[in-house]
Parts: C-alpha cells; structure tokens; sequence
C-alpha cells in the first residue's frame, strides 16, 4: 500500500516513531506554501526560519533514506495551498492511504479534517508525540471546575511527571518560587555571550523575495542565528545549562536597553517547530541540577521548569479547550486601532521603543517585555484583541497561534474575561521602572500623571480602571487599586481622563 504522510512547518520532530523504519512504500511530503505565509503578515526572520528548519528537516530525511517530496515557495508545481498539492501527489503518485500528524493549530485541524472527509482514499492521524499531555488532558483535569487555574494544573504535573518532587512533596518545600523571579539586572551580574548559529539563508531570502511574499520586521544579519535542527538545538540547550540557568530565574523578568535576551535560552523557536521536545529540555536541565545543585539555585530550575511544563503545556490546553469560539472573545469591548508605531518603534516612549525595536530586528522579546510593555500598552489604550492577535502572531518567531492567542488574548488582553489570568495585567510608570532601566533617560517621567511629560502609562492606567469598572470593578484582585481610584481627587481624575484620551486619540504623537 501506497502511503503518502504530510510534515507541516512546525512538525519536525526527527524522534517522531514515524521515522523508525524507511519503507519503499512511504513518502513524505513538506510545502511552502503561500497558505501559510499570507493568512497573517510575519516577520521575515519567521519566514525565514521556518523555510530554513524545514529545508534541513527535508535533506536530513532523504541522508536517513527516505523518500521525500519538498516543494519551495517558488517551485511551479506548488500550487501555494494544502490540499490542492496534497491531491496532486496523491494522483500523481497512485497513493493508496495518506496519513497525518495533527495540528496543533484550529485552522489547519479543520482544513485536514475536511480534506479526509473528501478523498476517497484510507487516512489516519497520528499524535504528534512531543507534548507532555494530549489536546484535551487539561479540558478533562479541569472538569466541573470553576476556575482553570494554572498553578493546580502545575503541580499536579509536577506530580505525575516526578518533576522536583521528593517522596510526594515539592523539593525544597516550595512548589513556586516565583517571588524569587522578579528581580531588576543592574550589572552586577555579567551576562555570557549569546550562543549565535551561522545558518546560511541566502538561497530562502532571494526565494521569498521572488515569491512577493509580503513581510515586516528588518534581517540584516545575512545568517539566521537560531536553531534550525534537532543537534543545533540540543547544543543550544547545552550552552544554556551551562553559561545562563545559574542566573535564569533571578532575573527572568528584568529588562534592560543594553540587553536583548539577558538569562533566557533562546529555545522557543526550536521547540515549537518540534526540533526539540520539552522532555527533552527538562530531562537535560533536571541532569544537569542534580550534577551542579551546589551551584545552582533550586529557584533558578523551578523557574525555568515551570515556564515549560506548566505554562507551554496549560496554554496550549486551554487553546483546545476553548478553540474555536475564544478567538473572537472581547469581555472588554476593546475596539480601538493598534498604534502605528508597533511596526516601526517610533515612539518617544522609551520602554515601547526599545521592545518594538527589539521584537522588529530579531523576532524576539521575552515574556514581560510581551506582557508588560507592549502587551500592557494596547490593553490600556483598549487596543481591539484581533490586532493584537495579528500583531503577536506575525512579529515573533516562535509564535504559532496555539501558544500566541492565548497568551495574547488571554493573558495579556483579558480579552477572555478571566478564563487564564485572575485580573489583566496591566501597570502605570512605577512596575516598569521597577524592572527595568527603560525609565532612564526617557523623554517621559515615570512619576507625573498629566504633565507634558508625564509617563503615558500612567493616565492610561487610571483611566483604564475607570472605564473598565463595570467589567473589573468585582474582581477581588482589583479590590486594591479601585480603593485607592474612588480615593482620588474628582478634579484630578477628571484631568488624568482627558490625558489618557489625548493620547489614544493620538499615539503617534507620543
């Protein structure tokens, strides 16, 4: 029998056991395609890198032996769209039985299941066999609750996993040292040098080019610096055990002008292409502790740890859970335009620009410059959830929309109105100058509300809490911060709502 098996982009799992045995009887099949690259605009280094893991992915499989079609963007037969290459290779190679991994995005779980629906030949799924848990595992822990709390799913994976556990309990008597994880880089503590890969790229910037493809973002570096396999990852994971989890999380949460990744592992892209599985990461880091415990703190590990068992595999979860209905959520009726800078990072707002720039030159910001700078600024200028959506999704090179959405929409937007964070995240001046030197030198001051140059962020905030009481007023983690609103002089109030609407009225001026 004839089989024919489809690689998505961020399906490239060599451990997969469909690679354990090469059969004459077996293709493999990986496209470029305009599908994929038109349905929201990305950033060229996102592009790229999927281009490129995807071209090693392909010739690493052919050295291994087995049969392989790959179409580039640019090759004619490509027809630029998923089920159209998939029924000419079909016809034109007489297959009998096609068979996929699923999805783990909504759009293209539908697309291959309509697709099964309509050919007349045998099909068959398979799972991906990367994450900790199945699609619906956290639909099913969470069952008759109220609240689908992260730190229970947590834990109980901690448990089931035996992950930092001792005889049942958490090791070191805390399951969260999170309040360790907050601390602001002044310097005091020298960051190595960033573990960089010379992925030459040449060949897949003169293809998109050609193809038209429509992109933002800047790549001036001529060679793709992340991993683009399965050993450059591992190495990637090496470099970040021994040089930044001694430090990683004291100061998961800083952000600095001088520093564009400070402590992380730049591990993310790689990861949810599947290059590497998140076993694999904490099976590594784990081995690592046990051998250098005397150095490294237990805070360090579980912060990491948590980042990738707890909230990699609770967001994608709660993506199943909820998919498709919470991609149009909007509790707080947010409807307003994405500020234009967000393409450019023109803005005087120093925090604003340094993530924007950031995110633009590499593809990259870590989770609080997500959540607190430029995540925090749309949400208090009640920025329309779609585009942030867009925005997050096309930007980042680890953005697939399984982890981007509820991230973005969720946690960040409280666009789902509290389904994954127990109140928005949002902040005026002081939490940002509280972690990070982007307050230093600004053409804005951190302390003043409605001065010519005030902080933007702080009649924003004020603002924000006042217009969104009908929907905020009764969460009991907001309890606090209305207190001190109901506390404030009228006439002051009053003054910080005309700041905050001149500057959504006119972002671009600030």
């Amino acid at each position: 029998m004839k089989t024919l098996r489809l690689i998505l982009g961020d399906q490239l799992n060599s451990k997969h056991s469909w690679f354990k045995t090469i059969s004459d009887n077996v293709t493999y099949c990986l496209f470029e395609m305009r599908q994929e690259t038109d349905y929201v605009k990305h950033h060229i280094q996102k592009v790229i890198g999927f281009f490129a893991a995807m071209r090693q992915f392909a010739a690493d499989l052919e050295s291994q032996g087995h049969h392989v079609i790959y179409l580039k963007i640019n090759d004619s037969e490509n027809n630029q769209d998923l089920c159209q290459n998939l029924e000419h290779y079909i016809q034109l190679q007489n297959i009998d039985h096609f068979e996929y991994i699923l999805p783990d995005e909504h759009r293209l779980d539908k697309q291959l299941n309509k697709f099964c629906s309509d050919i007349d030949i045998s099909t068959q799924a398979f799972s991906a066999e990367h994450f900790y848990t199945e699609r619906q595992d956290l639909a099913a822990f969470f069952e008759g609750k109220k609240q689908y709390l992260m730190e229970n799913f947590y834990r109980d994976m901690r448990r089931k996993h035996d992950i930092l556990m001792t005889a049942g309990q958490p090791e070191g008597g805390r399951w969260n040292y999170d309040k360790s994880n907050r601390n602001k880089w002044k310097g005091e503590v020298s960051i190595p040098s960033y573990k960089w890969f010379k992925n030459d790229v040449d060949e897949i910037v003169s293809d998109i080019e050609t193809s038209g493809i429509s992109c933002f973002g800047r790549f001036e570096n001529k060679t793709f610096n992340y991993p683009i396999s399965r050993p450059q990852a591992l190495d990637q994971l090496k470099y970040f055990c021994e040089h930044l989890l001694v430090y990683f999380g004291t100061y998961q949460d800083a952000m600095h002008t001088n520093e564009t990744y400070l402590f992380h592992s730049r591990l993310s892209f790689a990861m949810n292409l599947k290059l590497i599985s998140p076993k694999d990461i904490v099976t590594t880091v784990m081995k690592y502790y046990r051998k250098h415990g005397d150095d490294i703190d237990i805070s360090q590990v579980e912060g990491f740890i948590r980042q990738i068992i707890g909230w990699r595999e609770y967001m994608r979860g709660m993506y199943w859970a909820f998919i498709p209905n919470y991609k149009s959520l909007n509790k707080l009726e947010n409807y307003n335009k994405l500020a234009d800078f967000f393409w450019t990072g023109d803005t005087k707002m120093n925090c604003l620009k340094h993530t924007i720039t950031n995110s633009l030159d590499n593809g990259y910001a870590h989770h609080i410059q997500r959540l607190m700078i430029t995540g925090n600024y749309a949400l208090l200028t009640q920025t329309h959830p779609d585009e942030v959506d867009d925005w997050y999704l096309g930007v980042y090179v680890d953005a697939i929309e399984w982890v981007q959405l509820t991230n973005t929409r969720g946690m960040s937007q409280f666009a789902d109105g509290g389904k994954i964070a127990t109140k928005p995240y949002v902040s005026s001046g002081s939490y940002i100058n509280k972690m990070s030197n982007y307050c230093d030198g600004c053409h804005y001051n951190h302390k003043k509300k409605t001065e010519d140059d005030a902080c933007p962020f702080n009649s924003l905030y004020w603002n924000f809490l006042h217009e969104k009481r009908e929907q905020l007023g009764h969460n009991y983690r907001m309890q606090m911060m209305y207190s001190l609103l109901d506390k404030m002089d009228k006439a002051q109030l009053q003054s910080i709502k005309l700041k905050a609407r001149h500057i959504i009225e006119n972002q671009e001026q600030y």
